[in-house]
């Protein structure tokens, strides 16, 4: 398990104040977007992120990261085990592309 509270310090670092969401085990959210670039961090568990717009998906797990910049339609599901994310919310435009970065690389 990672130490949610390095995450979150390493948030703060970059000018980002996280929250904290959880889901159980195959929840899923429908394909959309938002109005403002989201970062996301796996505290537990994994989750995987369709991006219907280019056919990929992206499987996240504790410790990864994803960067979606405003704008950028994608959806969710759980894992098997569940999912803790951090996620922090920037204005648009403070990202310049998708980014996912496994753990340990950010």
């Amino acid at each position: 398990m990672t130490d949610t509270s390095a995450l979150r310090t390493r948030l703060a670092a970059e000018g980002l104040d996280p929250g904290a969401w959880s889901n159980g085990p195959s929840d899923r959210y429908a394909a959309h977007d938002h109005d403002y670039d989201k970062v996301i961090v796996v505290a537990a568990g994994s989750i995987r992120f369709g991006l219907p717009d280019g056919g990929t998906t992206i499987d996240l797990s504790t410790g990864d990261r994803l960067e979606l910049p405003a704008g950028t339609s994608h959806d969710a599901l759980v894992g098997e085990g569940g999912v803790t994310c951090l996620e922090a919310h920037a204005p648009a435009g403070s990202l310049t592309r998708l980014a996912h970065r496994r753990a340990g690389s950010w």
